[in-house]
């Protein structure tokens, strides 16, 4: 009876050792088409050029090129915070698109795994992929004090997100600075899905620091 009585007490409480995983929210499958909003990334190509790591195209880091903001990338977002990537096999992109984004995405590498890696959730094909980049990269203004920075600066990442929000007539919260190693590497901007600025998310990764570096364009 002793025996029986602790299997039992074994069975009752079984369900109630496993609730650790049930509290961690499985992300859902990156589908295409499946997201909420864009968010458009622009590295500062000064910053992104004076780190050790990386591939450094002469069209983006090649001393006299004069580059500011390139295009990062276009990429899918969900409101809850998950991720989406990856959401299909993807062919090449034609040598026709990569050099018509070459302008605005200085690296042949970087088209091809942008569109790999983010395009195909995207739910267009390639064309309208990287048509609607050309179209968001030309909604989003660069402040003129950031067209040509001649010289080294040091500013906090909400004056950045200012001066990009007075540009575009908007909000400075459709706006995020990343600036790892506390300087400017990227701006990154909130799109709806027809390429029209929008507010970020709350909780959308910020950059805390009170003041980064802002490299000079060479």
């Amino acid at each position: 009876m002793t025996r029986w009585l602790a299997a039992a007490v074994l069975l009752l409480f079984t369900p109630l050792s496993l609730p650790a995983r049930s509290r961690h929210r499985k992300p859902p499958e990156s589908t295409a088409g499946s997201f909420d909003y864009y968010l458009l990334s622009m590295s500062w190509a000064p910053g992104f050029c004076a780190q050790p790591s990386g591939h450094h195209t002469d069209l983006e880091c090649g001393q006299g090129r004069h580059v500011g903001f390139v295009v990062h990338g276009l990429w899918p977002q969900r409101t809850d915070g998950t991720r989406v990537e990856n959401c299909g096999s993807a062919s090449p992109v034609s040598s026709d698109i990569v050099n018509s984004m070459l302008p605005l995405m200085p690296d042949a590498g970087l088209i091809q795994h942008e569109w790999k890696t983010h395009g195909t959730c995207s739910g267009l094909s390639a064309a309208d992929y990287f048509g609607l980049i050309r179209k968001a990269a030309g909604v989003v203004q660069v402040p003129d004090a950031l067209k040509a920075l001649a010289a080294e600066t040091h500013s906090a990442p909400q004056d950045i997100e200012g001066k990009f929000a007075q540009a575009n007539g908007t909000s400075d919260h459709d706006f995020r600075v990343s600036c790892p190693s506390n300087e400017l590497r990227e701006i990154r901007s909130c799109l709806t899905k027809d390429a029209q600025l929008m507010e970020c998310p709350a909780d959308l990764q910020e950059c805390h620091a009170g003041q980064i570096l802002v490299r000079p364009v060479q």
